[in-house]
């Protein structure tokens, strides 16, 4: 049954998403949570914290293993929660779906595993707007297998000028590695169009939707990117996980990247064979609980229903944009035309680390930092920012209790 936003009552669906959420009731520093640091890791509803506790207390056992009841029960919910992945995205099929420790291990997999199959002077594209974990692999790609890394500039606004990009590409363009949504700024990018160019100059294509799949529905197969990178931790679900999407044709091209047990077929000591996609690239004992609990927090996310998440996010950020811009010492970084998930800010003469230090005894938490993603505080010339970023439960009275507690920061520092 769906928990969506009814037009008549908005306030009580929001509360009653909430009440999924137990941490959001602790107090901190004898304060109201306003929990504002989702960009870095979001709250867990009590369905997933449930499905955990269910796994180790019930079923613990590993996977793909044995041939006794807990093994095979164990093997059931791992297989089930990676065919609900590939349902949640609108992957092809189960075996699109690779189990990795989170986004980072993802693009890091695709660079060492695809990137076997670049030559020297082949061209990978990025943009300014991207995370270190999307810029740092394809610099070790750079320096292991001579490929040109190049790289897109953003505007004052922080988008990716469209013309800038497709003169970027060329018929040297060998992969495009793009954020759907930046973790610095929110900016929203047109993905679809930027795909379908890169694919017109024959590029494969990777996105790293960390911070997209909480807000906004993704359809893989409509997208039509060849690779999607995300994290259990940013849509609900455990630390630890994440998944990263790969079209078959790819993935059966792809030589694996690490070796142990599960990942092959047959093992002599002069050669070995390997499992077919997706165990080939799963070496080892995977996170099983941590898939199950994905699993699940894809479920809570479709039962709650993406129109009703969009709505209700658009809502509140339109509303904490209005907030901060009639305080006459806050400057926003970035205004980007599209936006999803997050603000970044700085108080006037206030560093971002003291402003996070006096918003948490204030009960406030957000990120104060460079939120890995160092060339954008270098393009806008700050050594960090600080940066709200929002999920399905928070309410107007978070944003009123940051607005709040940046007034109180202005009147400490005068």
């Amino acid at each position: 049954m769906k928990s969506g936003l009814p037009q008549n009552d908005p306030e009580s669906a929001i509360k009653a998403w909430r009440k999924a959420f137990p941490i959001l009731f602790l107090p901190v520093r004898g304060k109201r949570l306003a929990y504002l640091d989702n960009g870095a890791t979001t709250q867990k509803p009590s369905t997933v914290i449930e499905s955990l506790e269910r796994y180790y207390g019930e079923t613990n056992a590993n996977v793909h293993r044995g041939v006794h009841d807990l093994s095979e029960r164990a093997t059931a919910a791992y297989e089930q929660a990676r065919a609900g992945m590939a349902d949640f995205i609108g992957a092809s099929a189960p075996e699109e779906i690779i189990f990795t420790r989170g986004t980072t291990e993802a693009i890091n997999l695709v660079a060492w595993s695809y990137g076997e199959l670049l030559n020297p002077g082949d061209e990978v594209l990025i943009s300014a707007l991207e995370h270190h974990s999307n810029i740092v692999p394809w610099q070790m790609l750079r320096d292991r297998r001579g490929i040109t890394l190049k790289v897109v500039p953003i505007t004052r606004e922080g988008d990716i000028n469209p013309d800038d990009f497709s003169s970027a590409l060329s018929e040297k363009t060998a992969l495009v590695a793009l954020a759907h949504v930046s973790n610095a700024l929110g900016t929203v990018n047109p993905i679809a169009d930027m795909i379908a160019q890169a694919h017109a100059q024959g590029a494969v294509v990777l996105i790293d939707g960390a911070q997209a799949v909480a807000h906004m529905p993704v359809e893989v197969q409509k997208l039509d990117c060849d690779f999607y990178a995300f994290s259990g931790h940013k849509m609900y679900g455990p630390t630890g996980i994440g998944v990263l999407y790969g079209k078959s044709s790819l993935l059966e091209r792809m030589p694996p990247w690490q070796g142990g047990g599960d990942m092959i077929r047959t093992v002599e000591f002069e050669r070995s064979t390997y499992a077919p996609p997706p165990y080939k690239f799963e070496a080892g004992t995977p996170h099983i609980a941590g898939a199950i609990g994905m699993g699940k927090a894809a479920e809570y996310i479709r039962q709650v229903g993406f129109a009703p998440i969009m709505e209700h996010e658009t809502i509140l950020l339109d509303y904490a944009l209005q907030q901060l811009q009639s305080l006459e010492f806050i400057r926003l970084i970035g205004t980007p035309q599209v936006r999803s998930g997050a603000i970044s800010f700085i108080v006037t003469d206030v560093h971002p680390h003291d402003v996070g230090t006096i918003l948490d005894h204030h009960g406030v938490a957000i990120r104060a930092g460079h939120h890995c993603a160092m060339p954008v505080m270098q393009f806008y010339q700050v050594p960090a920012t600080v940066r709200a970023s929002f999920a399905l439960y928070n309410n107007h009275e978070d944003v009123d209790q940051l607005i709040d507690s940046l007034q109180q920061v202005r009147e400490m520092f005068g």
